[in-house]
């Protein structure tokens, strides 16, 4: 893509989601994402009804009357975004591809994350760690981001999610919050315990993007299918009720496979639908953690 193009995709992208980030996620990010603990700020005096157990004894010892310990919490917090860069990314069948919302659902975040003072990171994946991104914080920072949304090619087109949770877990060393944002249709046997082991060290948050086409064939005769992640073609008669219900079981099943995975390992997960408006999704997702934290 030409530099001048891709500068205007990328202001196009920061004024629309940076917008949504301070407008509409500021608060519920911040409810939703806590961060590390509480930090001692400072002492003061004790008053009637502080509790007790916070007194600064060595404070208290040295001016002959009680002192507390006042805590703030520690806001800072690590946020990778592990994103899938495979070739199913590029399926859209409305108005924006999977890539379009993926993109601008990693904006969001990002610009949400650097807004709370956050650090943020990024690893692009497909059936390898295809980049790395450490995590920074500053404008200069997203902006770089984004304009690896929109612009990076990977060298490869199949799925690993298992090899990228991880790789994940091992290089990011302190506890983070990680987005992982990837349409899922492919599950390696190994998926539900990487997510687990994954989700122990690590705050995981999975965000399923798909298109609604994917979820049913509709019935317009011998249709040709590429699978976008191998290249191979294959003729699908979909007038057959009897395909079509094949077709529409196995994304039922894969998608209660994905339930259950995230359900038993802890992860808190949304779905979105690239016809639908993302904002109402997340949304949902934040407050739902607002009221466990």
């Amino acid at each position: 893509m030409e530099h001048t193009e891709l500068l205007k995709k990328v202001r196009k992208i920061e004024i629309k989601t940076r917008g949504l980030s301070s407008n509409i996620f500021a608060g519920e990010y911040h409810s939703a994402f806590k961060g590390r603990g509480m930090a001692f700020s400072e002492v003061r005096e004790y008053q009637f009804g502080d509790d007790v157990r916070n007194i600064d004894w060595n404070v208290t010892a040295r001016y002959n009357k009680p002192f507390i310990k006042i805590f703030e919490e520690e806001r800072e917090l690590t946020v990778m975004l592990l994103i899938d860069v495979s070739g199913s990314r590029d399926f859209g069948s409305f108005e924006k591809f999977k890539k379009n919302v993926i993109t601008e659902i990693s904006a969001i975040l990002s610009f949400s994350a650097i807004q709370n003072n956050d650090k943020i990171g990024v690893i692009f994946f497909s059936e390898t760690i295809e980049k790395f991104i450490p995590p920074k914080k500053g404008r200069s920072h997203i902006l770089r981001i984004i304009r690896e949304l929109i612009d990076f090619e990977p060298e490869n087109k199949g799925t690993n999610i298992t090899g990228a949770l991880r790789y994940m877990t091992n290089a990011i060393k302190k506890r983070c919050t990680c987005f992982i944002i990837s349409d899922f249709i492919q599950q390696e046997t190994e998926f539900e315990k990487a997510l687990t082991i994954a989700n122990n060290k690590h705050d995981v948050v999975a965000l399923r993007v798909f298109d609604e086409r994917e979820t049913s064939l509709p019935p317009i005769g011998m249709i040709k299918l590429k699978d976008a992640e191998t290249g191979q073609y294959i003729w699908v008669d979909s007038s057959s009720k009897k395909v079509r219900d094949t077709y529409e079981n196995w994304w039922q099943t894969n998608t209660s496979k994905l339930d259950y995975a995230f359900k038993k390992s802890g992860v808190d997960y949304a779905n979105i639908n690239t016809k639908e408006d993302y904002v109402k999704s997340l949304m949902t997702l934040f407050k739902k953690r607002g009221l466990k934290a």
